[in-house]
């Protein structure tokens, strides 16, 4: 009995990693049908981002697809900064750590679009990949 019951928090910790799991294959998959239509596409646990000709899409990952979709042109875009930790970071000097990281665009009718990333290079990449589209 007592082995049981030591057992027993394992096993629903399994359980736990298994439905995780199936979870995030899921949105990935979805994800994947979602990004076909789009020249450049990232997926992200906390969000989606497709680029195609000119326009910005990004929304939230579901099982279903992306939910919360919003778009905007390049052509709208004022400014662009990648934000760590709620600072504006040079491009070409990226801190290795930090926590909350973003995508911040600032657009012509004064709206401010953040989307958020998990992983700082990534970030970096697509700043950089998107400030050539805006200044060309």
């Amino acid at each position: 009995m007592e082995r049981g019951l030591l057992w027993l928090p394992l096993l629903i910790v399994f359980i736990w990693f298994a439905w995780v799991g199936w979870n995030e294959y899921h949105k990935l998959q979805s994800y994947t049908v979602w990004a076909e239509d789009f020249d450049h596409a990232k997926y992200d646990i906390f969000a989606v981002i497709g680029e195609k000709a000119g326009a910005i899409t990004w929304g939230k990952p579901t099982r279903k697809g992306p939910v919360n979709l919003q778009t905007f042109l390049l052509t709208e875009v004022r400014s662009l900064a990648l934000m760590i930790d709620n600072q504006a970071v040079n491009l070409e000097l990226i801190p290795p750590k930090g926590k909350n990281i973003f995508l911040q665009f600032q657009l012509t009718n004064g709206e401010t679009v953040k989307i958020p990333f998990t992983q700082i290079d990534i970030a970096a990449n697509w700043a950089k990949f998107l400030e050539k589209k805006i200044n060309v």
